[in-house]
């Protein structure tokens, strides 16, 4: 049975940038999961690993794209999944219970902010699109440098921003729409995410790490036929809209409403000119 332990900051178990709407923010993961699979796999395959880890740390594991992934690609390995969302970790052992690996699975609840229970010695680390949420990223790193068996690998993986779907002229009563959004927010997310972009190269030398490999992974994925894309499409430009709305012109709202009204022929649900498209950078450290 999947193990669960519960270790809870004071204050609540939700990490201080978790999202509030905990049910959108899983649906949103679990598409960007299914829809970058084979992108996923591909930096696992990638990763420098010498022999095959037994044990694996997810830090920041969401509903478990990295924690599947991981145990898809090293079959008799066990990952310890962590995360600030009960409700993310939830899914994530009732996922696991239906592919018939709960027994390959512990969940652990805890703010990596916060001070950590016992995570036993992984030979592997995998971090992705968590790290950049951290508040003082440079302690962590030596929290996990620390933690990691000798010889021990830690992957980081992060992504250049919210993914992109629409082509640049559109929609036609709003050209451009999208990057003006994610404009008006850049100012929001700098003060919320200061980490987010950065070089995590230095700051693993710095935590005493071994830099053995950096990556970087241009996504361009076909969103014609491809039903997954258009709802991760309808997703991010809803959270976009709820949290631009305040800072867009009044036209630009409108658009967005019309691109995400399931009923309008412009919605994303229904458009033919959709593309998925985003980078992820991974860097691989090792504790010598």
């Amino acid at each position: 049975m999947t193990q669960t332990h519960a270790h809870v900051p004071p204050g609540g178990a939700h990490h201080r940038h978790a999202q509030p709407d905990a049910e959108g923010q899983a649906e949103i993961l679990e598409l960007d999961a299914e829809v970058l699979a084979e992108h996923t796999t591909s930096i696992i395959t990638w990763l420098p690993t010498t022999t095959e880890p037994r044990r694996i740390l997810d830090l920041g594991c969401g509903t478990g794209a990295g924690t599947f992934a991981l145990l898809a690609s090293f079959p008799s390995a066990e990952v310890t999944a962590v995360d600030a969302s009960e409700s993310h970790l939830h899914r994530l052992r009732d996922k696991a219970e239906a592919l018939g690996v709960a027994d390959r699975v512990r969940t652990v609840l805890v703010d990596l902010d916060a001070e950590w229970p016992d995570l036993g010695k992984p030979e592997l680390a995998w971090a992705s699109a968590s790290m950049h949420h951290l508040t003082d990223p440079d302690r962590t790193l030596r929290k996990i440098h620390d933690l990691l068996a000798p010889g021990g690998l830690f992957a980081v993986v992060e992504l250049a921003g919210l993914p992109r779907f629409l082509p640049e002229d559109a929609p036609l009563e709003s050209p451009g729409l999208e990057e003006r959004c994610h404009a008006a927010l850049a100012h929001q997310h700098a003060e919320q995410m200061p980490h987010r972009g950065a070089d995590w190269g230095p700051k693993l030398t710095v935590a005493g790490f071994q830099v053995e490999g950096k990556r970087t992974v241009t996504v361009n994925i076909d969103g014609s036929g491809n039903d997954a894309v258009g709802r991760y499409a309808h997703g991010v430009l809803s959270r976009l809209r709820e949290r631009a709305a305040d800072v867009l012109e009044a036209d630009a709202v409108s658009a967005l409403g019309h691109l995400l009204d399931p009923a309008d022929a412009g919605s994303v649900l229904r458009r033919g000119d959709l593309a998925l498209r985003t980078e992820r950078t991974v860097w691989a450290a090792r504790r010598h």
